[in-house]
């Protein structure tokens, strides 16, 4: 039984329709990856991304001869799908002592469940709020039932340490490295750390118009309060509602996406450098509601694969805090 009304109390004359669902964030990274990276769909387990890399070694035509020089490199990178479920039985029944009774079918027999729209609603949008997190966050190993069915990007960037361009040093931050011990960062080392992650974009993919830096809402709002309170260039708040702000005397955009928030890192790299796996597209919208008739409940069912990976590790620049 899911239904908990504990909270409620027992029937009194009250307008049902008035339940309404709560404010829940959307899939953002999902959302960036298909409008410039790639989705790689009919995943069961496991697929590769074949990376294919080369050098041009120049040599002097002035003479005739044949004398080979330059390696063309081939290597994979793997996105392993997560294959999750949801599966949820509701009895209605369990509505009939509170307000909830006014809602419900005349009769004895409950196919259905009131509300119905507002509840799936809802629930996508919860599934979306937790495949964001998970796509950042995702670990495996951890303990938590919404992060280990697949690693995220946090901890493949991690593991990738050796390659990708870390921008926390002195030579991209001023004063750096940056530590917090506790403390939360402030307006003005949001602007510091944008600007040395900025620094650290590798010469060969500054120019290329998907590049973008990311972090948490929570980050992206100390940096709106550097800008606003510096007021360096005239700040514009147009595009605050959505999280996108245009980093002044640069040609990208800060993006927030709740996959980061909490954790105070920020990431610049190419949408078209990651791979949203998943067997397919959009199937975590694909639910069902149906009456069970052997347990008189109604049951909501959901089932998806999604995983993530990128192809270049050297073409990311991370910043996190010592």
């Amino acid at each position: 039984m899911a239904f908990d009304v504990s909270a409620l109390a027992d029937y009194t004359e009250q307008n049902e329709a008035m339940l309404v669902t709560s404010s829940v964030m959307n899939a953002k990274t999902q959302l960036l990856i298909a409008s410039k990276g790639t989705i790689m769909t009919g995943i069961k387990s496991a697929e590769t991304i074949n990376v294919i890399d080369t050098d041009a070694q120049f040599q002097s035509a002035a003479n005739c001869g044949w004398n080979p020089l330059g390696t063309t490199t081939i290597t994979q990178r793997v996105v392993t799908v997560g294959k999750v479920k949801i599966n949820e039985a509701f009895c209605p029944k369990v509505l009939e002592a509170k307000y909830t009774q006014k809602a419900l079918a005349i009769g004895s027999k409950y196919e259905s469940i009131p509300f119905e729209q507002e509840y799936t609603t809802k629930k996508t949008e919860r599934i979306a709020a937790q495949n964001e997190v998970a796509l950042w966050q995702g670990d495996t190993g951890s303990g938590n039932g919404n992060l280990n069915k697949f690693d995220g990007l946090i901890k493949l960037i991690n593991a990738a340490s050796a390659t990708v361009v870390h921008a926390n040093t002195a030579g991209f931050i001023s004063g750096g490295p940056i530590f917090v011990s506790g403390a939360p960062i402030t307006g003005d080392q949001a602007l510091n750390i944008v600007d040395g992650v900025f620094m650290a974009v590798p010469a060969q993919i500054i120019d290329k118009d998907d590049f973008v830096i990311l972090c948490g809402w929570d980050f992206w709002k100390k940096y709106i309060i550097g800008l606003k309170n510096k007021n360096w260039y005239n700040y514009s708040a147009d595009n605050d509602a959505t999280g996108e702000v245009d980093i002044p005397g640069t040609p990208y955009k800060l993006i927030a996406v709740h996959g980061l928030d909490g954790t105070n890192r920020v990431y610049g790299l190419r949408l078209s450098n990651l791979y949203l796996g998943t067997d397919m597209e959009n199937e975590e919208d694909k639910w069902e509601m149906f009456y069970a008739k052997e347990a008189d409940e109604v049951r909501f069912r959901a089932e998806w694969k999604l995983g993530i990976n990128f192809a270049f590790p050297d073409e990311i620049v991370e910043f996190h805090p010592l």
